[in-house]
């Protein structure tokens, strides 16, 4: 008996391979999984924004640039105002604020670009 390592897609599997003189019947040969490929390392949590911890956060939907931000830290804001534009796939999106409150932070100023679900602003 011979044995093989052999990789199909990724995995590694164990093969045992009998010699037979070429008059014997083939047989099935046994394979068995040797081990999975080790998982990725798990991504370090994405660091909040200082003083963006607690509160309401306005989110962005898509990723895009702001092109225009409504608000500044210290500004009122009501339930349905309009907060920022946000620039994604040359359209220009508003964002509204889905609850109202004092702006706390404004974590993604005019010109910086985010990702689905950065917050863009907090609200306190």
């Amino acid at each position: 008996m011979k044995k093989y390592n052999v990789t199909v897609n990724g995995v590694t599997y164990e093969v045992l391979v009998e010699e037979t003189d070429s008059a014997a019947a083939p047989t099935a040969p046994a394979a068995a999984p040797k081990a999975a490929a080790p998982k990725a390392p798990a991504a370090a949590p994405k660091a909040e924004p200082s003083g963006a911890q607690g509160g309401i956060k306005v989110t962005a939907p898509m990723p895009g640039t702001i092109l225009k931000m409504n608000v500044k830290v210290g500004d009122t804001v009501k339930a349905n105002d309009l907060v920022c534009v946000l620039e994604a796939m040359k359209m220009e999106n508003e964002i509204f604020a889905k609850e109202g409150g004092v702006v706390k932070t404004v974590d993604a100023p005019q010109g910086s670009s985010v990702n689905s679900g950065d917050t863009i602003i907090t609200l306190g």
